[in-house]
């Protein structure tokens, strides 16, 4: 029994990394959505689930058709027509999220 429990446990050690991936993965490419529709926006404050559809093009895609459910913030609802950067799986493109945001670039230290 105990020898059973143990090759379980091991087996789930193994497999929860691949079940649980979220997003793209160390092979992630860098694209734009074209964003073709989207979930309407709620009356609520905070992250929402929003179902989004569109085109994805990259390196490796042309006009590659996505849909996705996320959760945003309301005041970064997404629209009709908006192009945003993104990042995809090579191997999978369905695997694909938003690119995170670029921080702004370090102001020059003042001249002495």
């Amino acid at each position: 029994m105990l020898s059973v429990l143990f090759l379980v446990a091991v087996a789930a050690a193994f497999l929860a990394p691949r079940l649980l991936r979220r997003g793209p993965s160390r092979d992630a490419l860098n694209g734009t959505l074209l964003i073709t529709g989207v979930s309407p926006r709620p009356d609520a404050a905070g992250e929402q689930f929003v179902t989004i559809s569109g085109v994805i093009d990259g390196p490796t895609l042309n006009e590659y058709s996505v849909y996705l459910r996320m959760a945003v913030d309301v005041d970064q609802w997404p629209t009709v027509g908006e192009l945003r950067p993104v990042v995809y799986s090579e191997r999978n493109p369905e695997n694909w999220a938003f690119a995170p945001p670029v921080p702004p670039p370090d102001p020059l230290p003042p001249a002495n």
